[in-house]
Order: C-alpha cells, then sequence, then structure tokens
C-alpha cells in the first residue's frame, strides 16, 4: 500500500489495516496508561482480537466512506495514529484524532501528517469543515490544533465519560476556506 513520507526523518504516514493488529496492540500496550490519559483507545483495544476489531471497523468505515485509519510509523515502528473518527461527505463535516506514543512526541509528527490529511479531505474530497475534539488538559493535542490553525469554538461540559468520571471536550475547528489561505500565505512566504 502507500506510504507518504512526513519529511527527512525516516517518518511515513501509511493506512493502518486490519493486518497490523499485532503493530497496533503492541503500540497501545507499551504505552497504555500515557495514551489512555485522555482517549478510550486503549479500553478498546485491550488484547489482540480487541486491537483487530478496532481496525476492522475503521475498515468498514473506509469502504463506506464513512472515516479512515492512518498509522505514523518512524523508523519501520508504529509510534501513533491520525484518524477520521467521523466523515460525513453529504454535510462536508468530518471530525480528525490522532494518539502518539511519547517517545515519538514533539517532533511535529502529528501536524505534518495532519496537514496532509486536511489537504486531502479539503483539496481533494471537498470537505467543507474538520473539527478536532480534545480533553481540556491534553496541551499537546490542543497545540496540534492551533498550529493546524483551527479556531477553539468552545467547550462541550462533562460530554465524555472517561474512566469513571465525566470530562469536558473542547471543539476546535477549520474551515475549507481557511485551510486553503493559510496553505496559499505559508507557500508565498516560503514555508
Amino acid at each position: 500500500m502507500y506510504a507518504t513520507p512526513l519529511g527527512v526523518d525516516g517518518a511515513e504516514l501509511r493506512p493502518l489495516e486490519v493486518w497490523h493488529a499485532p503493530d497496533l496492540f503492541a503500540n497501545i500496550d507499551a504505552e497504555r496508561e500515557f495514551i489512555g490519559r485522555h482517549v478510550g483507545l486503549p479500553d478498546v483495544v485491550p488484547d489482540l482480537a480487541g486491537a483487530r476489531a478496532f481496525l476492522k471497523r475503521y475498515a468498514d468505515r473506509r469502504a463506506t466512506d464513512t472515516g479512515s485509519l492512518h498509522g505514523i510509523w518512524l523508523d519501520g515502528r508504529l509510534v501513533g495514529g491520525l484518524m477520521f473518527r467521523l466523515w460525513d461527505t453529504q454535510t462536508g463535516v468530518a471530525e480528525a484524532g490522532c494518539w502518539l506514543v511519547p517517545g515519538a512526541g514533539g517532533r511535529g509528527l502529528v501536524t505534518r501528517g495532519m496537514e496532509i490529511l486536511l489537504d486531502w479531505a479539503f483539496g481533494e474530497r471537498g470537505m467543507h469543515r474538520v473539527e478536532w475534539h480534545v480533553a481540556p488538559g491534553n496541551q499537546p493535542s490542543v497545540n496540534v490544533a492551533r498550529r493546524l490553525g483551527m479556531s477553539r469554538e468552545g467547550v462541550l461540559r462533562e460530554n465524555y465519560p472517561h474512566r469513571g468520571a465525566r470530562t469536558d471536550t473542547e471543539v476546535w475547528a477549520v474551515l475549507a476556506p481557511e485551510w486553503r489561505a493559510a496553505r496559499e500565505a505559508a507557500a508565498h512566504s516560503g514555508r
């Protein structure tokens, strides 16, 4: 399948397929507590069968054009993922998300990968709006939303039950015209 380079550091963006279940399980299991601080992915992937089921759900979403899942690979190892958790072509609205192991943080991998996916969503697929839902305490994810030029639109109070507590969700979003203008400005400034 395809692999899209994320820069000069050997990082790549690749589809995550059902046959990657051992890689996904190893990725989640090695950093279960860290990844689970703000997202429920470790609870959905408790074992290899859970990893397979999770990947199958995203394969079905890709097949029905309602979502997709992409792995971030660094030196041949899965270190995180990007997803369109929701994808509605009728309304032109998608919700993106991510996870990343701590050793891969601070390199801009999520930002670089999301830039590729947002270019595709807005440019090739004609989407109008991409949302980014984040726990208020998840500063690295908030920083990604900012770097992607998203606007913080508000907080859904106590909407997400996570590990026995109800947590808030910040909603960030970028619209297609904003994305295009920012990409044009960056191209003109030589970035």
